[in-house]
């Protein structure tokens, strides 16, 4: 479907809403990349300014990629004295930023974005003949990060782990049944995680959320060399294969963040990584404490290197994000609403006592 036809029809048409348990049942995990869908969201952040110097930034989607994700752009509505776009010349970062008169009693800023999405797998027994990467975007997407270094521990790591491996997709491979095998997802973990891959290991404590796990797998595949990222973003919809810990439960989306992970390798360029969501499957698929000999985590397992279910927003791809205008330092990655007040940030864990609101619909295609 063209660009123009999914933006008509974003525009045009009333939401759906989310479909209904019996349309997305399968009896296998097997994301392959099909029809396009065309989702809304929109963000509603309000603040207690309590008569101080108070600004926000909402991210939105950034990522277009020509096979699975295309960002439709944003508007918004905000009583701020001054609102607008700003995108991060690194990693094309963008999100909506406000700064609101000292005084304002109630500052308000809701943000509307749109985007398609669809499934994507890799066909990993024969090389595609993907072009390589660029200089600039190997040294990118090989460099270190505040968060995930590429020396010292996380080298030692992923040395030990790639040994005796010679191809980039057994090395990615390898690393990745180490982190499925090696991680454990913590629900006690705040949030999505903070991703210090670097304190995971020499702490021997490698439990956490996809920040975390996926972060890991991002810093150990970096420190031998294979470019590879996360993809920050939310999910949007349920699981149309009937995997309830694998989408969004209802329309109201606000703690429903989920970040991924790619890693390039010769031959098949990008492709879809997400051991956090294996172990995630493990926890928390009914009945909950599933072995990981159990059919549903196996499935996911198999699955997850390689492909993913698109029933997500990718808002970016971003580190070491430096909010504009904020007095702080710049923060970890950007996938949750943040505020700042008398230059202090809200806590953006809080929805609650922050006051932002995701919701999500799924337009007709």
């Amino acid at each position: 479907m063209q660009r123009r036809t999914l933006l008509r029809a974003a525009i045009a048409a009333p939401g759906l809403g989310l479909l209904p348990q019996a349309a997305r049942a399968q009896a296998a995990f097997a994301p392959m990349p099909g029809n396009w869908r065309v989702f809304r969201t929109v963000t509603r952040v309000q603040i207690a300014a309590a008569n101080a110097p108070t600004q926000a930034w909402v991210p939105v989607p950034a990522v277009n990629e020509a096979g699975w994700f295309h960002s439709y752009g944003s508007t918004w509505t905000s009583n701020a004295a001054k609102v607008g776009l700003w995108r991060d010349p690194a990693y094309g970062v963008e999100l909506v930023h406000a700064v609101w008169a000292e005084g304002e009693a109630a500052p308000v800023l809701e943000v509307t974005s749109s985007f398609a999405a669809r499934d994507r797998a890799v066909d990993l027994s024969v090389p595609t003949g993907a072009p390589a990467l660029g200089a600039a975007e190997r040294k990118l997407y090989t460099a270190a990060t505040q968060l995930i270094p590429t020396d010292g521990i996380v080298r030692e790591t992923a040395a030990q782990i790639v040994k005796g491996h010679a191809s980039d997709l057994d090395k990615a491979r390898a690393i990745y049944d180490w982190i499925v095998e090696n991680t454990f997802r913590d629900p006690k973990t705040r949030g999505c995680g903070i991703g210090d891959v670097s304190a995971m290991l020499k702490l021997g404590n490698l439990g956490g959320k996809c920040a975390d796990v996926n972060a890991l797998y991002v810093g150990l595949a970096r420190a031998v060399g294979l470019p590879a990222r996360d993809i920050y973003g939310l999910r949007v919809a349920p699981s149309r294969f009937g995997y309830k810990s694998l989408g969004a439960g209802s329309a109201v989306v606000t703690k429903a963040q989920h970040c991924r992970a790619e890693v390039h390798l010769a031959g098949f360029g990008w492709v879809p990584v997400d051991p956090a969501d294996v172990r995630k499957v493990a926890l928390e698929e009914p009945p909950g404490n599933l072995a990981m000999t159990d059919a549903k985590v196996t499935a996911a397992r198999k699955a997850l290197f390689g492909s993913w279910e698109t029933n997500w927003l990718a808002y970016n791809m971003g580190h070491d994000v430096a909010l504009p205008g904020a007095k702080e330092p710049p923060i970890g990655f950007l996938m949750y609403p943040q505020a700042e007040v008398a230059g202090r940030l809200i806590d953006s864990l809080d929805p609650d006592g922050f006051k932002y609101t995701i919701t999500a619909t799924e337009l007709p295609a």
